[in-house]
């Protein structure tokens, strides 16, 4: 795990060190210098006054936030029947949902993208979210939260009189917030990082979500990886907030799922 922790986090030390760095400094020296000699701000400047940064942050925070909620309403109602009620074809309709996972996501674009334009979404914030409100995974990963509860809270709340949604939603959802958490941490980090759908999807760069306003950089800045690297660094922060302001969750939903099987 230490090797597995050093191979992925030195990239990171990587790209921080080089966006903290001066234009005098080398930064494909070898060995990497982690530590700069003078540490600067002025990257971090320079892309934040050439392009409206401001403008993509609130793209992007609008699309993370339906890139969340609709999977984590969708997901934990298509997950509850298949998990608390039993009818006909279950197993199967589970199979077929699992399915899907194994089909790669760029086979899917083109049909989704001609749906889209059928319904005249291409260039709108919904013709991004609406293809990811609902995921394969998301579904799985409710379906395990909801089969660890006791099917005799079910039956004491059916006796109760309580109806099939007030038991999903008053019950079953305080339940498994720590899976919810998961969900919601796993939901940010693919709308946030989302780059090549909302590229194909958006036309007017004041649409733009950050990763593709970034995009913008390798233009711009060809030659200046210090640039590149302050511009990357910008757009991970939310995500590292996020993680933290929810890491304890995430640890739960996870330890409650590999316990649950």
């Amino acid at each position: 795990m230490i090797v597995v922790m050093i191979v992925m986090i030195v990239p990171f030390l990587w790209s921080v060190s080089t966006a903290l760095k001066g234009q005098n400094e080398a930064i494909f020296s070898f060995p990497p210098k982690f530590i700069p000699e003078n540490i600067t701000l002025d990257n971090f400047i320079t892309v934040w006054n050439t392009l409206p940064i401001p403008l993509y942050l609130w793209n992007s925070t609008i699309l993370a936030f339906w890139g969340v909620l609709l999977p984590l309403i969708f997901c934990s109602l298509a997950a509850f029947p298949l998990a608390r009620m039993n009818f006909k074809g279950k197993n199967i309709v589970f199979l077929v949902i699992l399915s899907t996972m194994m089909i790669p996501g760029e086979v899917t674009m083109i049909p989704i993208y001609l749906i889209l334009e059928k319904l005249h979404l291409i260039g709108s914030f919904s013709g991004v979210i609406l293809p990811g409100a609902v995921t394969a995974f998301g579904i799985f990963l409710m379906r395990q939260a909801f089969m660890g509860i006791p099917k005799e809270i079910d039956e004491s709340a059916i006796i109760d009189g309580a109806k099939p949604w007030q038991i999903w939603w008053y019950i079953m959802i305080p339940m498994v917030k720590p899976m919810l958490a998961t969900l919601a941490i796993l939901s940010f980090i693919g709308s946030w990082n989302n780059f090549l759908w909302p590229l194909l999807v958006l036309q007017d760069p004041n649409t733009y979500p950050l990763t593709v306003g970034l995009y913008d950089l390798k233009g711009a800045f060809v030659t200046n990886t210090r640039l590149v690297s302050a511009g990357a660094i910008i757009a991970l922060v939310p995500i590292l907030i996020v993680f933290v302001a929810f890491q304890n969750y995430f640890i739960k939903g996870a330890y409650s799922s590999a316990v649950k099987g």
